[in-house]
């Protein structure tokens, strides 16, 4: 039996290399995953897929990490993304969940379910920086992956640009803050904010300088949120954005498997609904590309929280 030669992925051949390699060796439907606001102190967790067509269809002018773009280029290419993609799936965990269950569980499980919510099975997937296992087909976390391959940055800005939308509203909500300008990300303006303001709820308090600030040091971590500090409106869910239906990043709007549009809770990986607090709308919210199937069967979360990126 012959072995077919080894492929070789150059850095210099471009953003799009790795997917061409995997889909001349028989991987049509290449998938990415990326999150946003892991390294946030406040609001949401955001992680997203895609899947880009073949081709120069799936080619869009500047697509790179969504961190070393400008704010109107993200703009520009999230737009050229939703139009573009087979497939996308956006998925927004509130704070309050990152500390109930711990940001790593959140972080593979979020991306974990935005995989599995794609209306177009990957063949093969990749995502930026570690491994998500339990997806059923075969994957590759790759270094830097967000400059590195197209699916990946497409997924980065998709969730970019959502969470982004997601912190200008809450700066309305919750005004003092900043959450405009540092999208709740740790800066010395936010923490003068902390200390003179105290934290809101769309802080995660399980995070050290929020909980100093509130107070809780003292306590383990996932008992650090006061009871009862709830979001008021409910869940933060996004809709999605393909054959008319809204684009992905309008927090608390309507259709597509929004949280609070009448769409059945999303469920956890083994079909537990996530739920926060008990309060009512407070499911974390999906985002389709196109209209949803069932999604594939995910493998269980094993990874304990702490673990490496």
């Amino acid at each position: 039996m012959l072995t077919p030669p080894r492929a070789v992925v150059r850095r210099e051949s471009g953003i799009y290399a790795l997917e061409r390699v995997l889909q001349r060796r028989g991987f049509p439907y290449v998938a990415g995953a990326d999150e946003a606001g892991r390294g946030a102190c406040a609001g949401p967790l955001v992680a997203a897929a895609a899947v880009l067509p073949e081709g120069r269809r799936g080619e869009i002018d500047g697509l790179t990490d969504s961190k070393l773009l400008t704010p109107a280029n993200r703009e520009r290419i999230y737009a050229e993304v939703v139009r573009r993609a087979l497939a996308y799936a956006v998925v927004v965990i509130p704070a309050e969940e990152v500390d109930a269950l711990g940001l790593h569980v959140c972080n593979l499980a979020a991306m974990r379910r935005a995989l599995a919510a794609l209306s177009t099975r990957p063949d093969y997937v990749l995502t930026d920086g570690f491994g998500v296992d339990g997806l059923g087909v075969p994957g590759l976390a790759v270094w830097k992956g967000d400059q590195v391959a197209a699916c990946v940055a497409a997924a980065s800005v998709l969730a970019k640009v959502t969470r982004d939308r997601i912190m200008v509203e809450l700066d309305a909500r919750f005004p003092g803050y900043g959450f405009a300008e540092h999208k709740g990300y740790v800066t010395a303006d936010h923490n003068e904010a902390l200390r003179r303001q105290g934290p809101c709820a769309e802080h995660r308090f399980s995070y050290v300088n929020v909980a100093t600030a509130s107070g809780r040091a003292g306590s383990p971590p996932r008992a650090r949120r006061p009871e009862g500090l709830g979001r008021p409106g409910g869940g933060a869910g996004s809709t999605g954005g393909a054959d008319g239906v809204d684009e992905a990043g309008a927090a608390g709007s309507g259709a597509g498997g929004a949280v609070g549009s009448g769409a059945a809770p999303a469920a956890r990986d083994g079909g537990e609904p996530m739920e926060r607090s008990g309060l009512a709308g407070s499911t974390v919210g999906v985002a389709f590309g196109e209209h949803p199937r069932l999604p594939a069967p995910v493998g269980e979360d094993v990874a304990m929280e702490g673990g490496v990126r």
